[in-house]
């Protein structure tokens, strides 16, 4: 990795105040505006030294795009493995709907199994070159069997939160890690509470989603990925299901610094976040037109990925929505089911019940004629089916 080019990160800033926070400084959210940070890069600067085809020509992984990420001393960036993960066309799966062009990006390719390995790769990554050296975090799952392979592979501690429920493959993979695991009785804002109490006390870094600045930027990289699949332009919709919203804020803070960089134009895919049912605060507030997702009561659903009753970064969420001209719909549970089933026989992708979801959601929009036949769209699959069992 030594021979990769530096980052070009600049600095921090706050979405909602515009303030302005030392990159090179552990950094948590906006204290005043309770919000997450963004990392910011000197775009201009990058748009003179380097071309868009330069980033092919690398070896394949996420850190191919280390001038857009956070990390400043190639030695620091961790890797098992994490990102380029397939766009494959669904052939059958679009047939049957009546669709011309469509696709998923299978993120259970990653690492552990699923698309957290990127965000947490990044986020354990710079989190060590600015000197932390023990992790915690709540989790639905897949959070915290990632942190715990990527500080095992650091050789640094993390502590896991996780609900008593979760499946039992993430427990395993945590404590397969060397990872500290805490079950408990609730939810994951549960799990929040006390992973929060115990970092204030022992001065662990909680890497909860969007509590730091940097699980996003390992996020934004399926966006780089879809925007150079698709040949430097974007797809027409794009479905990701919704817990705390880090991939599609991330990819659409991607397709913004891509803009700047003059490697994309103006053009932009309508985002839909897919939540369940039984948990789904972001699709409540988007069709009330509301500016925040208040918290989901009794939130239930099989997807574990999904069962986020308050999202940190709704805010960025919604507004990456409606700047799409997207929208938000919920699916229950027996649709996921039978949207798991079509996947797996019909493309032999056994995909995350989360990912699933998205296929369940497509079937609604595309009976409501709110996606075209001929669009090209993209599903995202967060995960592995396999982690479920």
């Amino acid at each position: 990795m030594t021979n990769l080019p530096k980052s070009y990160l600049t600095h921090l800033e706050c979405p909602e105040c515009g303030r302005r926070f030392d990159a090179d400084q552990v950094q948590t959210y906006c204290p005043d505006c309770r919000s997450p940070l963004m990392a910011r890069y000197d775009l201009a600067r990058l748009r003179g030294d380097a071309t868009r085809e330069q980033f092919g020509q690398r070896p394949r992984g996420m850190w191919r795009w280390a001038e857009l990420l956070p990390v400043r001393d190639p030695r620091y960036r961790l890797t098992l493995g994490e990102g380029d993960t397939p766009l494959l066309p669904l052939a059958r799966t679009g047939a049957a709907l009546g669709m011309d062009a469509l696709f998923v990006k299978d993120e259970a390719l990653n690492p552990t199994g699923s698309f957290k390995a990127r965000g947490l790769c990044a986020a354990v990554s710079r989190a060590l070159e600015l000197g932390v050296r023990e992790f915690v975090i709540p989790t639905a799952g897949n959070a915290g069997g990632a942190l715990a392979a990527y500080a095992g592979r650091a050789g640094a501690p993390a502590h896991i939160y996780m609900p008593a429920d979760t499946p039992r493959a993430n427990q395993i993979e945590v404590q397969a890690a060397g990872a500290d695991l805490h079950l408990v009785n609730g939810l994951i804002n549960d799990a929040a509470r006390e992973a929060g109490a115990e970092a204030a006390a022992r001065g662990w870094f909680d890497v909860s989603t969007f509590k730091e600045p940097y699980r996003c930027e390992g996020k934004k990289t399926m966006g780089l990925e879809l925007a150079e699949a698709f040949g430097w332009r974007l797809p027409d919709v794009i479905l990701y299901p919704t817990g705390g919203g880090t991939g599609l804020v991330g990819m659409w803070k991607a397709f913004a610094e891509l803009e700047a960089l003059g490697w994309i134009g103006s053009q932009r895919p309508r985002m839909v976040s897919v939540q369940a049912d039984g948990c789904a605060p972001i699709v409540r507030a988007f069709q009330q037109g509301a500016p925040r997702a208040e918290a989901w009561q009794n939130a239930h659903t099989l997807a574990s990925g999904l069962r986020v009753p308050a999202v940190f970064a709704d805010r960025q969420v919604l507004q990456a929505l409606r700047e799409s001209n997207g929208t938000a719909l919920a699916v229950s549970d027996e649709d996921i089911t039978a949207a798991q089933s079509e996947l797996a026989r019909g493309e032999g992708i056994f995909a995350a019940p989360e990912g699933a979801a998205t296929l369940a959601g497509l079937h609604q929009l595309r009976q409501s004629g709110w996606i075209a036949a001929h669009e090209t769209v993209v599903l995202f699959n967060t995960g592995s089916g396999l982690k479920y069992i």
